[in-house]
């Protein structure tokens, strides 16, 4: 299977041995609401489509991805593991290995995809608002940085922030707003006044707020711009927020 066309490439300065891809709703088999490349086996498509599509994924990869049960917290899952479930428990993924494919599933949470500048690691998150908050992208730097301590004391990380739920329809209550004030007072800025006790919340801007604090200053992708919007953009994205039956990608 070739590539769609539609599929997002990362637009990022990694070594050409690192390869990043976004699925979009494209290339699949799934029926409405599901069309039509659903990758998520939890949300009520048939086992039978949603195998179909995982299949043409690993096809247009040349290698078998490697979900995850994500349960917006913050384990990282070192791969290969031989010891992890069928679908192991975790929000984050890395790996050192080569042809190994560090995969999470999103449908308005964020995806971040993450290397060094030598390409010795690659990484993927899950950050949904409560992950974010608790810190997972937090937990993936610190977890590339320990694998790769024994041959970098300080590794250059680059981060690729994919399509998420946008600035002006990811509406939250005050606690969101909260949680995030809790551990960033700075975080307030990522935060637009919507109306008593609700606030439309940048979560590609909290994320690049994290990321930098954590010492990632090589920060691609998601600009918060309308282009990135899940919700906004229903003919390429699946949204969860927008359809509440959704695929996943």
């Amino acid at each position: 299977m070739t590539i769609p066309a539609d599929w997002l490439r990362p637009d990022w300065p990694a070594p050409a041995h690192v390869h990043g891809l976004h699925t979009t709703r494209a290339g699949g088999v799934s029926v409405p609401p599901y069309d039509s490349l659903n990758l998520g086996d939890h949300v009520g498509d048939t086992a039978q489509a949603v195998g179909a599509n995982r299949q043409r994924l690993a096809q247009a990869l040349g290698c078998e991805p490697v979900f995850l049960q994500q349960v917006h917290g913050t384990q990282v899952l070192h791969l290969p593991s031989p010891t992890a479930a069928p679908t192991p428990v975790a929000d984050a993924c890395l790996s050192l290995a080569p042809q190994t494919v560090c995969t999470i599933m999103v449908a308005d949470c964020l995806p971040v995809l993450f290397t060094d500048r030598a390409g010795r690691c690659v990484a993927a998150a899950h950050a949904g608002w409560r992950g974010l908050a608790q810190g997972v992208l937090e937990s993936t730097v610190a977890a590339m940085r320990q694998s790769l301590a024994g041959v970098d004391a300080a590794p250059t990380l680059l981060a690729w922030l994919g399509p998420c739920i946008g600035p002006e329809a990811f509406e939250v209550g005050a606690e969101v707003k909260a949680a995030f004030e809790a551990s960033s007072p700075e975080a307030g800025r990522h935060f637009k006044p919507l109306g008593p006790g609700k606030w439309l919340a940048n979560l590609s801007g909290l994320a690049r707020m994290r990321l930098q604090a954590a010492g990632v200053a090589s920060l691609h992708g998601n600009d918060g711009g309308p282009a990135w919007c899940t919700v906004a953009n229903a003919s390429r994205f699946f949204s969860h927020r927008r359809d509440r039956v959704s695929g996943r990608m």
